[in-house]
């Protein structure tokens, strides 16, 4: 009789994991574990039941680790991200920390900051978990953006950034033309090994004066390794279609040009990979065809084209311009759904019945004629939705059919937000430039037209229809593909949303935040809430960003068990891997399901995400950069908002008009020391117990601003001599204060160097001094001097 196989045990997998730098697949625990194959499955019931009590951190693709309170009791070695602090210290994100571990200066050896390093925790103190880094696995980025110095026979490089250690030693400098104080970008060439030294590089690039709008855009993207042009044999490639599809491809495909499919987009969009209809029957059920460009004919596995489109990953949209993922011919040309021309498409069609219950649904390789290019605010306009853009004589034309789209999105967003899909409501910054010069002249909020925001959501439901449609399929036939996954929120970071609820008089729970249908009520709850932004904007932080990965883990966010990025793939090259897998079941092909196969989808995965993060760093400082150049002409003048954001050096105040964040010092809050609390809500005047928290409103001047750091400055406005410095237009003609010395509004209620009655308990360790009792012993004091005289 043969022997049973030998089970998994609790303390041999914790010890194991406890006992290892990295996370470790569940194949390789069995592995070293000797766990035999008949045993697999109650290795993975193990598994889960410790991710679920917290004891291990289940990761992508069935990787596991200890928790961050585990590897403090074993005292294993910890990895992650170093996060420098311009004053010298630093933290590390790592995987399964409920918490950053704080890094002294001292206890950094060379590493920089963005480095991913390996360290050990070393102590808990009134910082929390403090660790020293042990070893650097991965540099940062080796290009780095700053200001070029030459003393002499010398030359350095003074970083922009003020968390990357400088400056940076330049070597085989004497050939260079630059001048002193020219903006360059340079490689590290020799990292640091020791706190003391520093790096030394070479000069990549000159790029001419700084504060130049085109020299800091060119730095930015110099820094991040993008170049504008695509590589020649790529471009060979794609030209080499010519400009029309050729007969051949209609081939075998399905004729959909008896479909009106309008494109709906944005007034600047570059590409036009989307295109829908949606046709209503008299019971009630409606049928809709969602058609995306098919770029997969185009794109194949192993050419240029598909290298250089792997590369960049996605495009890049700038406020003067698109770095496109493809060439030109075909982002632009061949694979748009222009109207009136043939274009190759992969169709979704979906039946649904009159309540938006999907009842049946396919995919088909097909070719399409697009009837028209329309814009959300003409879809708007045209639906009523909004008196105010210019009237769209296409749109109009498709009111009706426009109408039924419109009906039909609706009930697809209420089924969704009724399943638990978030709907958070935060804004995007809107650069207009002049179209001559290129100089910014206004910062506004994206969509904030309610009317075109409507527009929006009926695109927005439509392709999030086809892109769930297309994840079942291929989840249902079991094919290898790329899946957009979006994790449960981090549950520390979460505390400072639940103290946040409490000091709002929100009831809120932490479980509350770990069920998508109980956090979707609560978001519901909080939609006529004044700081709604302030809360939307915490829950956001506590969100773990979405990537991609071949495992299907679903999407938190959207309340989704299977999602994936279909509906664009001439911009993001996840989408193009899903049109392979996708054509590939259509055709009846052999579906590579080997494990070689898997990691080659998983490496591109995971280019795909570091791609992503890129490119958002990359327009995020360019916006930036564009709303500091904008506040330069408004030094001086004085503008309202919200604190949105506090840090170790002040609060982050987000102006309504223009749509810029002013960061306003400590020392720039008044007459008072200021010091953070210990939840990083709110800060407090030592002295005065003056307390300014996320979501008060606030009067700021601007003060200064740092092109170099795309940052604008400001103060608090205390004094009743500021008012002199009005701004002339936008966001503060009628910007007078009325109460100088009370600058801060809380919930309706004016608040500044007094401190303001509060309804809730702080939970801050400093005690605020009681205002009224000062002035009283002032009084007595003022009393008795005069009585001695």
């Amino acid at each position: 009789m043969n022997a049973a196989p030998r089970p998994a045990r609790r303390d041999d997998v914790m010890t194991l994991l406890a006992s290892q730098r990295h996370a470790l697949h569940v194949d390789e625990i069995a592995s070293r574990l000797g766990i035999e194959a008949g045993a697999h499955a109650a290795l993975q019931r193990l598994l889960d039941d410790l991710a679920f009590d917290g004891s291990i951190v289940a990761l992508s693709g069935d990787r596991f680790r200890v928790s961050g309170r585990q590897v403090e009791q074993h005292g294993a070695a910890i990895e992650g991200f170093l996060n420098v602090n311009p004053r010298g210290f630093g933290f590390i994100s790592a995987v399964g920390f409920p918490t950053d571990v704080y890094v002294q200066a001292e206890s950094m050896r060379g590493a920089l900051h963005g480095d991913k390093v390996e360290a050990r925790i070393t102590r808990r103190s009134q910082r929390g978990l403090e660790g020293e880094v042990l070893r650097v696995l991965e540099h940062r980025s080796v290009r780095v953006a700053g200001t070029l110095r030459r003393r002499g026979r010398s030359a350095w490089l003074e970083p922009d950034d003020g968390r990357i250690r400088g400056p940076i030693v330049l070597r085989g400098h004497e050939a260079l033309g630059g001048e002193d104080g020219a903006a360059a970008v340079a490689s590290i060439t020799r990292f640091p090994e020791l706190p003391d030294e520093n790096p030394e590089g070479i000069v990549e690039a000159i790029l001419g004066a700084p504060g130049d709008p085109n020299v800091e855009v060119a730095k930015i993207l110099l820094r991040e390794g993008i170049t504008e042009a695509h590589p020649a044999d790529a471009i060979a490639e794609a030209e080499a279609f010519g400009d029309h599809v050729a007969a051949d491809a209609l081939i075998g495909r399905e004729d959909l040009t008896g479909i009106p499919l309008p494109t709906i987009d944005p007034e600047d969009a570059r590409d036009h990979d989307d295109a829908v209809w949606v046709e209503q029957r008299p019971d009630g059920s409606y049928k809709a065809w969602i058609a995306i460009a098919d770029v997969s004919h185009y794109v194949r596995p192993g050419t240029a084209l598909d290298a250089a489109a792997l590369g960049r990953g996605n495009s890049i949209y700038l406020p003067d311009r698109a770095l496109p993922m493809l060439p030109r011919a075909l982002s632009s040309n061949l694979c748009s759904l222009l109207p009136d021309v043939i274009r190759l498409c992969l169709c979704v069609e979906v039946e649904l019945d009159a309540s938006a219950t999907v009842t049946s649904s396919r995919v088909v390789e097909g070719f399409m004629r697009s009837a028209a290019k329309l814009t959300y605010p003409g879809v708007a306009r045209a639906l009523g939705f909004t008196p105010h853009p210019p009237v769209s004589p296409e749109a109009e034309a498709m009111r009706d059919q426009l109408q039924v789209m419109w009906d039909l999105s609706r009930l697809l967003r209420a089924r969704r937000m009724r399943r638990g899909a978030l709907d958070l409501d935060l804004p995007e910054a809107k650069i207009i430039l002049d179209p001559e010069t290129g100089v910014p002249l206004a910062v506004q909020k994206r969509a904030h037209d309610p009317g075109v925001a409507k527009a929006y959501h009926l695109i927005e439901e439509l392709m999030l229809l086809a892109n769930e449609t297309v994840a079942r399929l291929l989840v249902e036939r079991d094919v290898p593909a790329v899946f957009r996954d979006h994790a449960p929120p981090d549950e520390a970071k979460l505390d400072r949303f639940a103290t946040l609820c409490s000091e709002l008089g929100v009831k809120f729970e932490l479980d509350d935040a770990l069920d998508p249908k109980r956090l979707a009520a609560l978001l519901k709850k909080l939609a006529p809430h004044p700081q709604k932004q302030v809360l939307h904007m915490l829950l956001l932080r506590a969100m773990k960003q979405a990537v991609y990965d071949v495992v299907n883990i679903g999407h938190f966010g959207l309340a989704s068990p299977a999602y994936l990025h279909f509906t664009s793939p001439i911009r993001r090259y996840p989408d193009l891997l899903v049109h392979r897998a996708t054509r590939a079941l259509l055709r009846s092909e052999t579906i590579d399901r080997t494990e070689s196969a898997r990691a080659a989808l998983r490496a591109a995965a995971t280019t795909a995400s570091e791609c992503e993060r890129k490119a958002m760093v990359i327009e995020r400082e360019v916006v930036d950069l564009y709303r500091a150049l904008l506040m330069q002409a408004h030094i001086g003048k004085i503008y309202e908002g919200t604190v949105t954001g506090l840090v170790g050096t002040g609060v982050f105040v987000n102006v309504d008009e223009p749509f810029v964040d002013v960061l306003v010092r400590l020392e720039s809050l008044g007459p008072d020391r200021y010091e953070l609390d210990d939840e990083r809500l709110r800060v407090i005047g030592t002295r005065s117990g003056d307390r300014i928290a996320l979501g008060d409103r606030m009067r700021v001047v601007i003060e200064d601003v740092s092109i170099l750091r795309r940052t604008v400055y400001g103060r608090r406005l205390v004094e009743a001599g500021d008012e002199g410095a009005l701004p002339q237009s936008g966001g503060g003609d009628d910007a007078r204060p009325r109460r100088p010395k009370r600058e801060v509004k809380r919930s309706g209620k004016t608040v500044g160097r007094e401190k303001a009655p509060s309804k809730t308990k702080s939970k801050s360790k400093t005690k605020p001094t009681q205002t009224k009792k000062i002035k009283t012993k002032k009084a007595k004091a003022k009393a008795k001097k005069k009585g001695k005289r």
